[in-house]
């Protein structure tokens, strides 16, 4: 019961993954969508599977239904710059999909999905006993990835026009 979601997970990205390979036809979009599949499945094993990844090893979290923490701030830790850097590329993702969205809203966006992602984690964890705990750095943590993400996104997009519009001249 406990492998649920990563079965839910495995079985969604195969079949998007499949779908993205035989429906999209340009070389470079397909490695583009296949590659954001593959770091959304990365995304959703570590978030909603019992599965743990330190910054030394993997290993399977005991069966339980975690903890919530919604008043003890911790910033300045090692998890809170982990799961900053995990969703710098989701931000990047959403503004490259939306790029007429600004930077205050992907803010509230982020904070938005990364409260989503926790109350998800509560939720498996007293369904299928996954053992993630909820915490209020980590949807600070989120939302700030997000934020970063998004502003890299118009970044590389200022660049990147710039670049293209020297080299026509």
């Amino acid at each position: 019961m406990r492998w649920i979601p990563l079965l839910l997970i495995f079985s969604s990205s195969l079949l998007l993954g499949t779908y993205f390979f035989t429906t999209v036809k340009e070389f470079t979009d397909r490695r583009f969508y296949l590659v954001c599949l593959l770091y959304l499945t990365f995304l959703g094993i570590i978030l909603f599977t019992p599965i743990s990844f330190t910054g030394t090893e993997v290993y399977i979290m005991p069966a339980g239904i975690g903890s919530v923490n919604l008043h003890k701030l911790e910033i300045f830790e090692l998890g809170f710059v982990e799961n900053i850097i995990l969703t710098i590329p989701l931000g990047f993702l959403i503004k490259k999909l939306f790029p007429s969205i600004s930077i205050i809203s992907m803010a509230l966006l982020g904070f938005v999905i990364g409260g989503g992602i926790e109350t998800t984690q509560y939720y498996l964890s007293h369904l299928y006993l996954i053992n993630r705990s909820s915490d209020i750095n980590d949807v600070i943590a989120n939302g700030i990835g997000i934020v970063i993400g998004s502003i890299l996104m118009v970044a590389y997009g200022y660049i990147f026009n710039r670049n293209r519009k020297l080299s026509k001249i």
